[in-house]
Protein backbone atom coordinates (compact mmCIF):
# COMPACT_ATOMS: atom_id res chain seq x y z
CA UNK A 1 0.00 0.00 0.00
CA UNK A 2 1.37 3.49 -0.88
CA UNK A 3 2.61 5.53 2.05
CA UNK A 4 0.89 8.83 2.81
CA UNK A 5 3.05 11.92 2.50
CA UNK A 6 4.38 13.65 5.61
CA UNK A 7 2.96 17.17 5.92
CA UNK A 8 5.80 18.37 8.19
CA UNK A 9 8.58 16.69 10.21
CA UNK A 10 6.16 16.24 13.09
CA UNK A 11 2.76 15.64 11.48
CA UNK A 12 1.17 13.11 9.11
CA UNK A 13 -2.31 14.33 8.13
CA UNK A 14 -5.03 11.75 7.54
CA UNK A 15 -5.56 11.31 3.79
CA UNK A 16 -9.32 10.89 3.52
CA UNK A 17 -12.29 12.91 2.23
CA UNK A 18 -13.33 14.35 5.60
CA UNK A 19 -14.83 17.86 5.70
CA UNK A 20 -12.24 20.64 5.90
CA UNK A 21 -13.30 21.57 9.43
CA UNK A 22 -12.32 18.12 10.71
CA UNK A 23 -8.57 17.90 11.37
CA UNK A 24 -6.93 14.53 11.88
CA UNK A 25 -3.60 12.74 11.69
CA UNK A 26 -0.63 11.37 13.60
CA UNK A 27 2.47 12.94 15.06
CA UNK A 28 5.89 11.46 14.28
CA UNK A 29 8.79 10.66 16.58
CA UNK A 30 10.97 13.41 15.14
CA UNK A 31 11.93 16.30 17.34
CA UNK A 32 13.61 19.65 17.03
CA UNK A 33 12.76 20.69 20.57
CA UNK A 34 14.03 17.64 22.53
CA UNK A 35 17.27 16.74 20.73
CA UNK A 36 18.86 15.36 23.90
CA UNK A 37 16.06 12.83 24.49
CA UNK A 38 16.29 9.24 23.22
CA UNK A 39 12.51 9.37 23.02
CA UNK A 40 12.42 12.48 20.82
CA UNK A 41 8.84 13.77 20.35
CA UNK A 42 7.36 11.43 22.95
CA UNK A 43 3.89 12.43 24.15
CA UNK A 44 3.31 9.75 26.81
CA UNK A 45 3.98 10.09 30.53
CA UNK A 46 4.22 6.36 31.28
CA UNK A 47 7.37 5.55 29.27
CA UNK A 48 10.05 6.63 31.73
CA UNK A 49 10.74 9.86 29.88
CA UNK A 50 11.31 13.11 31.77
CA UNK A 51 7.80 14.43 32.64
CA UNK A 52 8.99 17.97 32.04
CA UNK A 53 10.09 17.10 28.53
CA UNK A 54 6.77 15.35 27.83
CA UNK A 55 4.92 18.41 29.06
CA UNK A 56 7.01 20.61 26.77
CA UNK A 57 6.29 18.30 23.83
CA UNK A 58 2.55 18.43 24.55
CA UNK A 59 2.65 22.21 24.75
CA UNK A 60 4.51 22.35 21.44
CA UNK A 61 1.90 20.02 19.92
CA UNK A 62 -0.96 22.29 20.97
CA UNK A 63 0.74 25.31 19.43
CA UNK A 64 1.87 23.51 16.26
CA UNK A 65 -1.61 22.18 15.44
CA UNK A 66 -3.48 25.16 16.90
CA UNK A 67 -5.59 22.76 18.93
CA UNK A 68 -8.80 24.14 20.42
CA UNK A 69 -7.96 22.59 23.80
CA UNK A 70 -5.59 20.19 25.54
CA UNK A 71 -6.03 16.73 23.98
CA UNK A 72 -8.14 14.36 26.04
CA UNK A 73 -5.32 12.00 27.03
CA UNK A 74 -6.47 8.56 28.12
CA UNK A 75 -5.00 5.87 30.34
CA UNK A 76 -5.11 3.09 27.77
CA UNK A 77 -5.55 -0.47 29.06
CA UNK A 78 -6.07 -2.60 25.90
CA UNK A 79 -9.76 -2.76 26.68
CA UNK A 80 -12.92 -1.76 24.84
CA UNK A 81 -14.22 1.26 26.77
CA UNK A 82 -15.01 4.39 24.76
CA UNK A 83 -15.62 7.67 26.57
CA UNK A 84 -17.53 10.72 25.37
CA UNK A 85 -15.60 13.97 25.40
CA UNK A 86 -16.88 16.40 27.99
CA UNK A 87 -17.86 13.61 30.34
CA UNK A 88 -14.43 12.76 31.69
CA UNK A 89 -11.09 14.29 32.56
CA UNK A 90 -7.58 13.47 31.35
CA UNK A 91 -6.24 10.18 32.71
CA UNK A 92 -9.49 8.21 32.62
CA UNK A 93 -9.14 4.50 31.75
CA UNK A 94 -10.38 3.87 28.23
CA UNK A 95 -9.15 3.04 24.76
CA UNK A 96 -11.11 5.54 22.76
CA UNK A 97 -12.85 8.89 22.80
CA UNK A 98 -15.93 10.11 20.92
CA UNK A 99 -17.21 13.65 20.42
CA UNK A 100 -19.99 15.42 18.53
CA UNK A 101 -18.83 18.91 19.47
CA UNK A 102 -16.12 21.29 18.37
CA UNK A 103 -13.45 22.24 20.88
CA UNK A 104 -12.51 18.68 21.87
CA UNK A 105 -9.33 17.01 20.65
CA UNK A 106 -9.76 13.23 20.82
CA UNK A 107 -6.41 11.45 21.04
CA UNK A 108 -4.79 8.04 21.44
CA UNK A 109 -1.13 7.13 21.99
CA UNK A 110 0.51 4.21 20.19
CA UNK A 111 3.84 2.64 19.29
CA UNK A 112 2.74 -0.40 17.19
CA UNK A 113 -0.98 -0.83 17.90
CA UNK A 114 -3.48 0.54 15.39
CA UNK A 115 -4.53 4.16 15.90
CA UNK A 116 -7.96 4.46 14.28
CA UNK A 117 -9.64 7.79 13.54
CA UNK A 118 -13.32 8.00 12.63
CA UNK A 119 -15.65 10.75 11.45
CA UNK A 120 -18.98 11.01 9.70
CA UNK A 121 -19.21 12.58 6.27
CA UNK A 122 -21.10 15.55 7.72
CA UNK A 123 -18.15 16.32 10.00
CA UNK A 124 -20.30 16.42 13.13
CA UNK A 125 -19.12 13.22 14.85
CA UNK A 126 -15.56 12.02 15.49
CA UNK A 127 -13.66 9.38 17.45
CA UNK A 128 -10.11 8.23 18.15
CA UNK A 129 -9.48 4.55 18.98
CA UNK A 130 -6.49 2.56 20.27
CA UNK A 131 -6.69 -0.97 18.85
CA UNK A 132 -4.20 -3.70 19.67
CA UNK A 133 -5.14 -7.35 19.23
CA UNK A 134 -6.71 -7.50 22.70
CA UNK A 135 -8.83 -4.43 22.09
CA UNK A 136 -9.87 -5.77 18.70
CA UNK A 137 -10.98 -9.05 20.27
CA UNK A 138 -12.80 -7.19 23.05
CA UNK A 139 -14.80 -5.11 20.55
CA UNK A 140 -13.20 -1.69 20.92
CA UNK A 141 -13.98 -0.74 17.31
CA UNK A 142 -17.58 -1.93 17.56
CA UNK A 143 -18.03 0.09 20.77
CA UNK A 144 -16.61 3.21 19.15
CA UNK A 145 -18.93 2.90 16.16
CA UNK A 146 -21.81 2.35 18.57
CA UNK A 147 -21.36 5.92 19.78
CA UNK A 148 -22.20 7.31 16.33
CA UNK A 149 -25.71 8.32 15.38
CA UNK A 150 -24.72 8.29 11.71
CA UNK A 151 -25.29 5.19 9.59
CA UNK A 152 -22.21 3.05 8.85
CA UNK A 153 -22.30 4.13 5.20
CA UNK A 154 -21.81 7.72 6.40
CA UNK A 155 -18.67 7.02 8.44
CA UNK A 156 -15.05 7.36 7.27
CA UNK A 157 -12.24 5.36 8.88
CA UNK A 158 -8.50 6.16 8.77
CA UNK A 159 -6.03 3.53 9.96
CA UNK A 160 -2.89 5.31 11.14
CA UNK A 161 0.72 4.06 11.35
CA UNK A 162 1.04 0.65 13.02
CA UNK A 163 3.32 -2.36 12.97
CA UNK A 164 3.08 -4.37 9.75
CA UNK A 165 2.68 -8.13 9.68
CA UNK A 166 6.24 -9.01 8.66
CA UNK A 167 7.53 -7.47 11.90
CA UNK A 168 4.76 -8.68 14.22
CA UNK A 169 5.05 -12.32 15.24
CA UNK A 170 2.54 -13.71 17.72
CA UNK A 171 1.79 -17.03 19.38
CA UNK A 172 -1.10 -19.43 18.99
CA UNK A 173 -3.14 -17.81 21.77
CA UNK A 174 -3.49 -14.61 19.72
CA UNK A 175 -4.60 -16.41 16.59
CA UNK A 176 -7.04 -18.57 18.57
CA UNK A 177 -8.71 -15.57 20.20
CA UNK A 178 -8.97 -13.75 16.88
CA UNK A 179 -10.55 -16.83 15.28
CA UNK A 180 -13.12 -16.91 18.08
CA UNK A 181 -14.11 -13.34 17.21
CA UNK A 182 -13.72 -13.20 13.43
CA UNK A 183 -14.26 -16.85 12.51
CA UNK A 184 -12.37 -18.64 9.77
CA UNK A 185 -11.72 -15.41 7.86
CA UNK A 186 -9.28 -14.43 10.62
CA UNK A 187 -6.80 -16.86 9.09
CA UNK A 188 -6.26 -14.42 6.21
CA UNK A 189 -4.61 -12.04 8.67
CA UNK A 190 -2.04 -14.62 9.83
CA UNK A 191 0.97 -16.14 8.08
CA UNK A 192 2.74 -19.14 9.64
CA UNK A 193 6.42 -18.59 10.46
CA UNK A 194 7.52 -21.39 12.79
CA UNK A 195 5.68 -23.92 14.99
CA UNK A 196 2.83 -22.17 16.87
CA UNK A 197 3.89 -18.73 15.63
CA UNK A 198 2.40 -16.43 13.00
CA UNK A 199 2.92 -13.01 11.53
CA UNK A 200 -0.24 -11.07 12.40
CA UNK A 201 -1.73 -8.26 10.32
CA UNK A 202 -3.33 -5.88 12.83
CA UNK A 203 -4.46 -3.53 10.08
CA UNK A 204 -6.35 -6.32 8.32
CA UNK A 205 -7.99 -7.37 11.58
CA UNK A 206 -9.09 -3.77 12.18
CA UNK A 207 -10.51 -3.63 8.67
CA UNK A 208 -12.40 -6.88 9.34
CA UNK A 209 -13.99 -5.27 12.38
CA UNK A 210 -14.88 -2.14 10.42
CA UNK A 211 -16.27 -4.06 7.46
CA UNK A 212 -18.27 -6.27 9.80
CA UNK A 213 -19.98 -3.13 11.10
CA UNK A 214 -20.81 -1.94 7.59
CA UNK A 215 -17.98 0.57 7.16
CA UNK A 216 -16.91 0.72 3.51
CA UNK A 217 -14.95 3.99 3.40
CA UNK A 218 -11.58 2.72 4.67
CA UNK A 219 -8.28 4.58 4.33
CA UNK A 220 -4.83 3.43 5.44
CA UNK A 221 -1.70 5.48 6.06
CA UNK A 222 0.50 2.69 4.70
CA UNK A 223 3.21 3.35 7.30
CA UNK A 224 4.83 0.60 9.39
CA UNK A 225 6.03 1.77 12.79
CA UNK A 226 8.68 -0.94 13.07
CA UNK A 227 10.18 -0.40 9.62
CA UNK A 228 10.26 3.39 9.64
CA UNK A 229 12.90 4.02 12.31
CA UNK A 230 13.10 7.63 11.16
CA UNK A 231 9.43 8.42 11.73
CA UNK A 232 7.70 6.28 14.33
CA UNK A 233 8.14 4.82 17.77
CA UNK A 234 7.92 1.02 17.92
CA UNK A 235 7.72 -0.97 21.13
CA UNK A 236 8.61 -4.17 19.29
CA UNK A 237 11.73 -2.53 17.88
CA UNK A 238 12.80 -0.63 21.01
CA UNK A 239 11.36 -1.67 24.35
CA UNK A 240 12.29 1.73 25.78
CA UNK A 241 10.05 3.52 23.35
CA UNK A 242 8.08 6.72 23.37
CA UNK A 243 4.53 7.04 22.03
CA UNK A 244 3.20 9.15 19.18
CA UNK A 245 -0.29 10.59 19.15
CA UNK A 246 -3.13 10.28 16.67
CA UNK A 247 -5.65 13.06 17.04
CA UNK A 248 -8.93 14.22 15.57
CA UNK A 249 -10.94 17.34 16.31
CA UNK A 250 -13.67 19.55 14.89
CA UNK A 251 -12.43 23.10 14.50
CA UNK A 252 -14.54 25.77 16.24
CA UNK A 253 -16.75 28.00 14.08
Amino acid sequence: MPQAAIDSPLWLPAAWPAPTWVRAGSTTSRSDISPDSHMDFNLALHTGDDPGRVSANRSYLRDMLKLPAEPLWLQQVHGSRILTAGGYSTGAEADGCYSDQSGHACAVLTADCVPLLLCNRAGSEIAAVHAGWRGLCHGVIENALGCFRSAPTEILAWVGPHICSRHYEVGSEVMSQCEEVYGTKASTAFLATRPDHWQADLGKLAEMALSGCGITALYNSGHCTYARTDLWFSYRRNRESGRFASLIWITPD
